[in-house]
């Protein structure tokens, strides 16, 4: 078999196949898998399953996981997250039952080895085998049975060594590899990373145990709580089209696209490949070649205000910390701190943006603050809320004014008016 017929096998356009799954497919067919014949075998019994991941360090993390990927992935939602752990073996395998049946019968079941050397090219074995995030689309798995399905994978990192632990899984139909599934997926594995290293920081500096990460929703790289070391650089993005940097007392405002690029590298603190970095400004139309011109613009221009803040390369990122106040309001919101968190939310993370990296950023913090009120704030805080552009016309928070405000309190009739106008309309 070569690579050639391989490709021509997949559906005879050997020539629109993307580079990354071509590479898999060779990979695939130097370990002599028959795509016709694959079976991910299971490797774990249900005890020894438990106990084996039972001591895996994502075990603790799973309540972030389950906050940001599982509760979406109801039991009509057609999905199914996977966590598995560095050698691609399932671990956990959540979501929509119905769905989770089917998927049995290719063997995507917890215990069973999805790893690439295994299983060929799919989304979890590949983003491992790559080391970056990935998405695989129907027939660009190796595997001939799985040709009904799509997924998007992501590897997880310790935060200190930066070796790979595991790879969190996203499995369904076309809306597993929705332009906005892949920026989802980053941000969850950013949010255990920095999890894991807070709890490890807490430890370290005598606070104490760890609080159980279903305590926090920790959302990308919010700076550690037990840190005490101020950022020199803040970044101003809430309720502006163009975002502010300062430095040490120096401020400049940046060009829309400047904002964007400056934006998800603080949010990505690890780094962005090209490729990726492109992708999350432009979506499918965007190249490194695009990219390339932005960057050296905007290198001449951070060097002014300062050389540390100038982006390294492969990957892009920056290694100055810069604190953000959109990752500040998360922060006061994961502390409990609700109406500081709402005074701090200026407006929408560059709401003019279209860029879909910026987009997923931006509905994220919105709707993280929208949940965190709705569910734990008090109502004069709600009451707060509700009269910003975000919630003047969201009927769920105006019935739960409804719910909590006492029936004689002076407040009620307003809400009684707007409830009827937004129901009449």
């Amino acid at each position: 078999m070569t690579s050639q017929w391989l490709a021509d096998s997949k559906g005879g356009v050997s020539g629109n196949v993307r580079e990354v799954v071509r590479e898999s497919w060779a990979r695939a067919e130097k370990s002599q898998l028959d795509p016709d014949r694959l079976i991910a075998p299971l490797l774990f019994e249900s005890s020894e399953l438990r106990e084996y991941r039972d001591a895996h360090p994502l075990a603790s993390m799973m309540p972030v996981i389950r906050k940001l990927l599982v509760r979406d992935a109801d039991d009509d939602s057609g999905m199914l997250v996977a966590v598995g752990d560095a050698n691609g073996r399932l671990l956990w395998v959540e979501g929509d039952q119905e769905l989770k049946s089917k998927a049995e019968s290719m063997m995507f079941v917890e215990g069973s080895d999805w790893s690439e050397a295994v299983a060929g090219t799919s989304a979890p074995g590949t983003a491992l085998a790559v080391d970056h995030s990935i998405q695989i689309r129907r027939d660009e798995h190796y595997n001939r049975l799985v040709h009904a399905w799509s997924c998007t994978a992501v590897p997880v990192h310790d935060p200190e060594t930066r070796a790979i632990i595991g790879v969190i899984d996203i499995t369904g139909g076309e809306q597993a590899v929705d332009r906005h599934t892949m920026p989802l997926m980053e941000a969850t594995a950013h949010a255990v990373e920095t999890e894991m290293m807070m709890q490890r920081m807490q430890t370290r500096n005598g606070l104490g145990e760890a609080e159980p990460a279903s305590s926090k929703f920790v959302l990308f790289n919010t700076r550690p709580a037990a840190s005490k070391t101020k950022a020199r650089a803040t970044l101003q993005i809430l309720g502006r089209d163009s975002a502010q940097l300062s430095y040490e007392g120096s401020t400049i405002e940046l060009t829309a696209r400047h904002s964007e690029i400056i934006t998800l590298l603080a949010f990505n603190r690890s780094g962005l490949s090209a490729d990726r970095l492109a992708e999350l400004l432009w979506g499918e139309e965007g190249t490194p070649s695009r990219l390339r011109p932005e960057m050296v613009r905007l290198r001449k221009l951070l060097a002014t205000l300062s050389p540390n803040l100038t982006p390294e390369s492969k990957p892009y990122r920056i290694s100055e910390s810069i604190e953000v106040d959109a990752q500040h309001v998360v922060s006061l919101l994961n502390r409990g701190a609700h109406r500081a968190a709402l005074a701090a939310f200026k407006g929408e993370l560059l709401p003019s943006s279209i860029a879909p990296g910026v987009e997923a950023l931006r509905e994220e913090i919105s709707s993280h603050l929208r949940e965190s009120i709705l569910s734990d704030a008090s109502v004069e805080v709600l009451l707060e809320y509700a009269d910003t552009d975000l919630a003047v016309e969201d009927t769920e928070v105006w019935y739960q004014l409804l719910k909590l405000l006492p029936s004689k309190s002076p407040k009620r009739a307003r809400v009684v008016a707007h409830v009827e106008s937004l129901t009449s309309s």
